[in-house]
């Protein structure tokens, strides 16, 4: 897929669109949710040393968004260098739908969602190329009761 990049003029301006891409609503019309990703993406971007199309990441972001409503971002740090930008934030919310996890999907709980996130973002020609990215992943399944942690005593 061919796109003209849209260079964001800070790297807080990319956050907040990378995060609005994430977490608002995207297009049901998939070119045109497309053409978002490849805004602020390269095709494939490389996340956690896999290259991934931007159509697999279409597919990530609307299963996080299937899963999730009422999602609001705290941004808790960024720092910015030559051709990076690292942000840590939260997405707070409400489990609404299945939600695909390294352990299996998890059917809806109802419960309140609290994503911990850092990305370390490396940006070619203003888009994002590569991402490095830890989550609390087990925390968010420990919160909605989806595992349970041994008891030390």
């Amino acid at each position: 897929m061919s796109t003209s990049p849209t260079t964001p003029t800070s790297g807080a301006d990319l956050v907040t669109r990378l995060l609005d891409l994430w977490s608002r609503p995207l297009p049901p019309d998939d070119t045109a949710a497309l053409a978002g990703f490849g805004e602020l993406y390269t095709d494939p971007v490389e996340v956690n040393g896999t290259s991934v199309s931007l159509a697999d990441m279409l597919v990530r972001a609307r299963a996080i968004q299937g899963a999730f409503s009422g999602l609001e971002r705290v941004v808790l740090e960024q720092v910015e260098a030559p051709g990076k930008v690292v942000v840590a934030f939260r997405l707070v919310g409400t489990h609404t739908g299945p939600l695909p996890t390294a352990l299996g999907v998890v059917p809806a709980t109802g419960g309140a969602v609290d994503l911990r996130v850092i990305d370390v973002l490396t940006l070619t020609d203003g888009r994002i190329s590569r991402i490095v990215m830890a989550g609390d992943e087990l925390g968010n399944l420990v919160r909605l009761g989806a595992v349970a942690l041994a008891d030390a005593t």
